[in-house]
């Protein structure tokens, strides 16, 4: 043991290599102040999280056994509405027949399509330009002059690959991840 003189010179005893009642203190308040910012930051950090609605839409079945060749549908995932289309094979020719170096966003068909499913086409209905919902999948909307999708906010249209033909939206309409459970369901998400 060491005695160590203070200003007032009275002696102070201290173990050497020995933690001093001010260290003790100090790492006290500290590891308090780190449990009660962590404390403090969790809402904070957990409010961010998606809400259980969402969750719960995580992933969708939809069966498609009712969809006529030519017919679209629409259905909502993740707030967000789903065009499922069933091509016909004029559609799906048309669509194959376009060059596509020529197109703003060059994808082909089998691109946005799945393998052995090339009559499905499965996107996003939300237009890439400044997000308005286009017309055309629903029986007597206006479907454009490729017979796709119409936005009817700018003017976008898209072919029936829902791929971006005319107009100011710079991209085709997304693709969302998509498998077929069976082959007349399909699970979005």
């Amino acid at each position: 043991m060491a005695a160590v003189e203070t200003n007032e010179g009275a002696a102070q005893v201290v173990e050497e290599g020995g933690v001093r009642r001010r260290d003790f203190l100090n790492i006290a308040a500290v590891s308090a102040a780190g449990v009660g910012g962590i404390a403090l930051l969790y809402p904070l950090i957990n409010q961010m999280n998606p809400s259980a609605d969402v969750l719960a839409l995580a992933q969708i079945d939809v069966d498609i056994s009712a969809i006529r060749p030519g017919q679209a549908i629409k259905t909502i995932w993740r707030k967000q509405p789903i065009f499922i289309r069933n091509l016909t094979p004029a559609e799906q020719q048309a669509a194959n027949a376009v060059d596509v170096s020529t197109l703003r966003d060059p994808q082909t068909l089998a691109e946005r399509t799945k393998e052995g499913h090339r009559n499905w086409l499965i996107t996003l209905g939300v237009c890439t330009h400044l997000g308005c919902v286009p017309l055309g999948a629903a029986e007597g909307e206006t479907r454009g002059e490729y017979g796709g999708y119409f936005c009817p906010c700018h003017g976008s249209v898209y072919d029936t690959a829902a791929r971006i033909r005319k107009g100011p939206a710079p991209r085709n309409l997304e693709v969302p991840e998509y498998a077929f459970t069976t082959p007349t369901q399909v699970r979005i998400g």
